[in-house]
């Protein structure tokens, strides 16, 4: 059963022409058979992605798509036909205008193309993002051949006339279509559209030009950099064509949990777990930060959920330093398992309480509260 040709894409429903272009783009570059040698089946994913452009590229096939499906493209003649082409750079140029790998795949001829873009992910501790770091990080990616330079020849060996194109880079294919036989010219499968062919091809590219290849590279992640958060490197990506400049490399960072605070934004939370006696007479209690575990002064008759704030203490804001605060919530816990002599003190300790000792004078009540909240 045929993909939703918006699954197929990734791209919502009410998607315009330029996200459904570049989503396209972004799924051929992925398939494509240089930067995938060990997946037998990427060429006919790349199919049924150009299928899925060639829908929703065409105001007239989405309309009846949206309402009908595909059986209401196959009874209205639209069925996708790709036997006019000869090769997968021919569908690739069909629908994208040319390979952005060239070499054996197809160039179509024009200006410089740029290259695609590369994303990876890392993952960082809390404290690391706080103080920042460098992390190395390993990638694929299509590159220029050293060997022979770009130009698809080994060293040293001439460049000559295309003999399948006679030197004009295309050829002309015929495709069948429910309105007649369409004419069209694609990109030559034997020179890649630059009319030229070298007579003795790059022995470490093929020919191509262009080699998948592995990176590493060390990356320098800011302090304060948050979950999620991507750093693009220019320049770093898949080569371009033809002269073109090559894409970019972007680094998602994921920032790991940490148990001991919560982050919201560039302040952190945490919480500290109290005895109700200590919290009543009073207490210094130790929690960590990023700096080091700090002692806090607990006041007398500090209640539950009181917030004590550490100034400065949090997660530095991005390239401008300034740190957040740390909130420390106390979590009054009450004793539970008591022996009999503890229950005798506690019992004592409630016959000697009175209302002075539930409230501070003129603090509003827990039932006026509540009144107040229900008004």
């Amino acid at each position: 059963m045929k993909r939703d040709p918006y699954e197929v894409l990734g791209v919502p429903r009410d998607a315009d022409q330029s996200q459904i272009k570049k989503a396209f783009r972004r799924l051929a570059r992925e398939l494509h058979p240089d930067v995938n040698k060990d997946d037998p089946h990427a060429e006919e994913k790349f199919k049924e992605a150009a299928e899925a452009h060639e829908i929703l590229s065409d105001p007239e096939r989405r309309a009846i798509y949206d309402r009908y499906g595909h059986e209401g493209l196959s009874s209205r003649g639209y069925e996708p036909d790709f036997s006019g082409f000869g090769s997968f750079a021919d569908i690739f140029d069909a629908f994208f205008g040319g390979d952005p790998f060239g070499g054996a795949f197809g160039r179509s001829r024009g200006g410089p193309v740029q290259g695609g873009d590369v994303a990876v992910a890392v993952e960082i501790s809390l404290e690391e993002a706080a103080r920042g770091t460098e992390v190395d990080v390993e990638y694929e990616v299509v590159d220029r051949c050293e060997r022979c330079r770009g130009n698809g020849a080994e060293p040293g060996t001439p460049i000559e006339t295309c003999p399948r194109c006679g030197g004009a880079g295309q050829l002309r294919a015929v495709q069948r279509t429910a309105f007649g036989q369409l004419v069209r010219s694609v990109v030559c499968d034997q020179c890649g559209g630059d009319g030229r062919i070298a007579a003795q091809p790059c022995r470490d590219c093929g020919g191509r030009g262009l080699r998948a290849v592995r990176r590493r590279i060390g990356v320098k992640v800011p302090a304060g950099i948050a979950d999620e958060q991507r750093i693009r490197l220019s320049g770093h990506g898949h080569a371009g064509e033809r002269g073109g400049a090559p894409g970019d490399l972007y680094v998602l960072v994921r920032v790991t949990e940490d148990e001991r605070f919560l982050r919201e934004g560039n302040d952190l939370v945490t919480v500290v777990d109290l005895p109700a006696p200590l919290a009543a007479l009073g207490t210094r209690a130790t929690v960590p930060t990023l700096d080091g575990d700090e002692e806090v002064e607990i006041e007398p008759g500090t209640q539950p959920g009181t917030v004590i704030t550490l100034r400065g203490k949090g997660m530095p804001s991005v390239g401008r330093g300034r740190r957040g605060d740390q909130r420390v919530v106390v979590n009054v816990v009450i004793p539970r398992n008591l022996s009999e002599r503890q229950q005798g003190l506690l019992r004592e300790l409630a016959d000697s309480l009175g209302e002075e000792n539930m409230r501070d004078q003129g603090e509003e009540s827990l039932f006026a509260r509540v009144r107040r909240a229900l008004r």
